[in-house]
């Protein structure tokens, strides 16, 4: 792995979708995306409030810009409108592999946009970011979650408990690598 930077930063595309980084233009939208309870069942990065939602956008831009993760918006080319997020965050340069998450809107699941945004984001971290590794924690009850990581080649390891420190609740995790198969 090289030094990362992510100055300037690198906008993805695909076929119906452009990846860049999520501005204030973008808080309506990032506010939902964050509150809406649908979503929350799957993972907890939630929102309560809109000045909430602005606090946690600010959190993840300082974060790019001091190289510590990397946030994309998952944006529609044709309505420019924000409808999810990719990111690679844990990354570690002494280990050469980072961590996966994803988001996407209720309304816009099942219609195959996760997977042409997670394909870029790979390709990214193995080819700019010269990862070697890239992990992933999904909830075990996130089925289509999962489904989305094994179509990308993710290898399932071991189960683990985990606490979570603001209310001592404790849920199972399950664990997915996949390895950078290029040379």
């Amino acid at each position: 792995m090289y030094n990362i930077s992510f100055t300037p930063f690198p906008n993805l595309n695909t076929e119906r979708l452009n990846l860049r980084q999520i501005t204030d233009k973008d808080l309506n939208e990032f506010f939902i995306l964050k509150s809406d309870e649908r979503l929350l069942k799957q993972y907890d990065a939630k929102a309560k409030t809109y000045e909430g939602a602005r606090r946690k956008l600010e959190e993840l831009n300082s974060d790019i810009s001091k190289n510590e993760s990397i946030t994309w918006g998952i944006i529609l080319k044709n309505k420019n409108k924000l409808i999810g997020s990719i990111c690679f965050w844990n990354i570690s340069e002494e280990y050469s592999k980072a961590e996966i998450g994803y988001e996407l809107m209720y309304d816009w699941q099942g219609k195959g946009i996760m997977q042409e945004a997670i394909k870029a984001v790979i390709d990214y971290g193995f080819h700019n970011m010269k990862l070697q590794l890239i992990e992933a924690l999904p909830n075990p009850n996130h089925f289509n979650s999962i489904k989305l990581l094994e179509k990308n080649d993710f290898i399932r390891g071991a189960n683990f408990t985990e606490t979570d420190s603001s209310d001592g609740k404790i849920f199972i995790r399950v664990f997915y690598s996949l390895k950078n198969r290029l040379k």
